[in-house]
């Protein structure tokens, strides 16, 4: 399918291959738009014919996108939350930083479930008594496959917290981080346990990334997980009722109560970086850099 000479979307087709991607099917995109169906369909194919590519397989059970598909709809959706910002952005700017009234609308933020608990909840306190019309929309994402970072990569937050590489690698492509904190790994069990080490392991899938995984095979006395919980949070739990020990991050042990034991790994314990993700086109909005201030001042 060759493109044509204008390859621009008008923001209604990008709404609606937004609405076809998140719905399945183009009646459903058309029920959510009140559009007709034929409306939806002659809006896909001449986006298709103005890009150059087939963004949907059709099928009986509806529509999904393909590899060009997802990519245009994730662009999309960027696309649009500039339009949406528009008008809140050229506000801010004339007011000046004058009128905090004037910057509004909703921020989307997507974390991991201990960020989320611990490193956003100062920030956002401080982020809503400057600038009061900003509504925060958090979203708790698990750090397996693309993560919270592949939720700014599809457009779907402005703004994410994640772990990230020490190389800075990791990333999908385009989008801009920076280090909030390193926080270090500790050996976690059950509080006056005599020889911790030689307890079974309980371990999450979202906890050993490349940052440890060096670490990890290097030491031998670590048996393998006996148990993997659905999150840090029931670790922590089972930690403290004697079923084992644990090596953890420090954001997941802010919740340890006097059940559970911590004991340092030592000067060659391994760290993780968590951090920001978001687009270049989210940096550059006063929304985002506000949070992106306000994050790095309350882990100050």
């Amino acid at each position: 399918m060759a493109a044509t000479a204008a390859a621009e979307l008008a923001p209604r087709e990008l709404r609606i291959l937004v609405a076809v991607a998140e719905t399945g099917g183009f009646s459903a995109a058309a029920g959510r738009l009140g559009l007709t169906q034929s409306a939806v369909s002659h809006s896909v194919r001449g986006s298709e014919a103005k890009l150059g590519a087939v963004l949907f397989e059709r099928g009986r059970s509806g529509a999904s996108p393909t590899p060009a598909g997802e990519r245009a709809v994730a662009l999309a959706r960027r696309i649009l939350r500039l339009y949406e910002a528009l008008g809140s952005e050229v506000r801010a700017a004339t007011a000046g930083g004058a009128d905090r009234d004037a910057l509004q609308g909703v921020l989307r933020i997507a974390a991991f479930r201990s960020a989320a608990l611990h490193l956003l909840p100062p920030a956002l306190e401080r982020l809503a008594d400057r600038y009061p019309g900003i509504r925060p929309q958090v979203r708790v994402v698990r750090e397996l496959g693309a993560g919270t970072a592949g939720e700014v990569a599809a457009g779907r937050a402005d703004l994410a917290i994640a772990t990230l590489n020490a190389d800075g690698s990791g990333l999908p492509p385009g989008l801009l981080s920076g280090v909030l904190v390193e926080e270090a790994y500790a050996l976690v069990h059950p509080a006056g346990h005599a020889d911790p080490r030689s307890l079974p392991l309980l371990d999450w899938d979202e906890n050993c990334g490349s940052y440890t995984r060096a670490w990890w095979r290097a030491q031998d006395w670590i048996p393998c997980a006996t148990v993997k919980a659905e999150d840090d949070g029931m670790v922590l739990t089972m930690v403290g009722r004697g079923l084992g020990m644990a090596i953890m991050p420090e954001l997941s042990l802010r919740e340890a109560d006097d059940s559970v034991g911590i004991t340092d790994l030592g000067p060659s314990r391994p760290v993780r970086q968590v951090g920001y993700v978001t687009a270049p086109e989210s940096a550059a909005t006063v929304a985002v850099r506000a949070l992106i201030r306000e994050l790095r001042s309350a882990k100050a």
